[in-house]
């Protein structure tokens, strides 16, 4: 008998390809019932994944009034995140959120204020903390390695990647484009690895310069301008108060051959580190320069738990344990919460052409 039994709100592409493959590979979770608008996607889906009684919905109220559900995924476009996860931890469900954790920062704070309200665990799906370059980077941050860190690069650069299904070009039911989608990534990276979230100030620049191109050569085949109403790059500049600076690069389309997503760069005081050609620390050594590359081809015996564990099942191991009380959870929302205020702070630069402080 698995511990737990777990909703689904949301059977799209992400669900489909993360997280309920992830979910199953725990073996800790019974997947009892599956939502979404459209009846049949979440009918699929419960045919892979749930178990034989697993039930179906297309309104997710009716779903958490489900009594025998102990915690729910959701994994709606942007726009519902905030709703749908403050009405279940309301109905009393542990939830794991897909990123980012909503499109503004007052809806991110509700869902941080419901969580501590009904005693109940809220992560968010920023999964790339759980890579193997990025747990060995953050054990050498936290034992000091390159001192106190005061510059750094969030990246999250695609030449020609804009994903032209579902609705990510739709900004009311996403907030935004690049910046939003892989630049919440690189800078819920950056963040985690500076043990730094307490920004001052914010600067950023919004670019809407290709959305009219034909012939794109998009990875995923070209793009209908009418349709994409988000950005196609944006950037920013983020001074912390105690005066470390953060640059964040994204793009999903942009003419740069610099492309990277989901990496950082970081600058300290003993020594630097960066992921643009895999792990690399760089420092002075014996008075000479140096450049270290650790070797990340080796797996770990395979009896060893958690070795050779993909970075999503990873993720949800640290959620499904914090659940059960049996370990720290990882991504934490108030976490979540910076990046969130962060991004909004950038947009709202962008279009007053100021800079966006923040309330201590």
């Amino acid at each position: 008998m698995v511990p737990l039994r777990a909703g689904i709100i949301g059977c799209g592409g992400i669900a489909m390809a993360k997280e309920l493959p992830a979910i199953k590979e725990t073996g800790l979770v019974a997947m009892v019932a599956f939502c979404d608008p459209k009846l049949e996607r979440a009918a699929q889906a419960a045919k892979e994944y749930g178990n034989k009684e697993a039930k179906t919905y297309t309104d997710y109220r009716e779903l958490l009034e489900e009594k025998g559900i102990d915690l729910v995924y959701v994994c709606t476009p942007n726009r519902w995140h905030s709703e749908i996860t403050i009405a279940a931890l309301q109905a009393g469900k542990h939830v794991m959120c897909e990123k980012p954790m909503a499109i503004n920062a007052a809806e991110a704070k509700k869902m941080v204020e419901a969580a501590k309200t009904n005693d109940k665990v809220l992560t968010i799906a920023y999964n790339n903390r759980f890579r193997p370059d990025a747990l060995y980077l953050k054990e050498e941050c936290q034992k000091g390695t390159l001192g106190e860190i005061y510059f750094a690069k969030a990246r999250a650069i695609r030449r020609r990647a804009v994903p032209t299904w579902g609705v990510f070009l739709d900004k009311e039911l996403q907030g935004g484009g690049p910046l939003i989608d892989i630049g919440s990534h690189a800078l819920d990276l950056t963040l985690w690895l500076m043990e730094n979230y307490r920004p001052k100030y914010a600067v950023g620049t919004v670019y809407h310069k290709l959305k009219n191109h034909i012939n794109t050569g998009n990875a995923w085949g070209d793009w209908n301008p009418a349709e994409f109403t988000v950005e196609d790059s944006a950037f920013g500049f983020i001074v912390m108060e105690n005066g470390a600076t953060i640059i964040i690069e994204s793009s999903w389309a942009l003419n740069s051959l610099e492309v990277l997503e989901a990496a950082t760069l970081l600058c300290g005081t003993k020594a630097g580190a960066d992921m643009f050609d895999g792990l690399r620390f760089n420092g002075v050594r014996n008075n000479r320069p140096y450049v270290m590359k650790p070797d990340f081809s080796t797996g770990g015996v395979d009896f060893y738990e958690g070795a050779g564990r993909k970075p999503e099942v990873l993720e949800q191991l640290s959620f499904l344990h914090a659940v059960l009380g049996e370990g720290e959870l990882m991504v934490k929302p108030e976490e979540a919460l910076v990046v969130t205020e962060i991004l909004e702070a950038i947009y709202a630069s962008a279009k007053s052409g100021q800079p966006v402080y923040f309330s201590g």
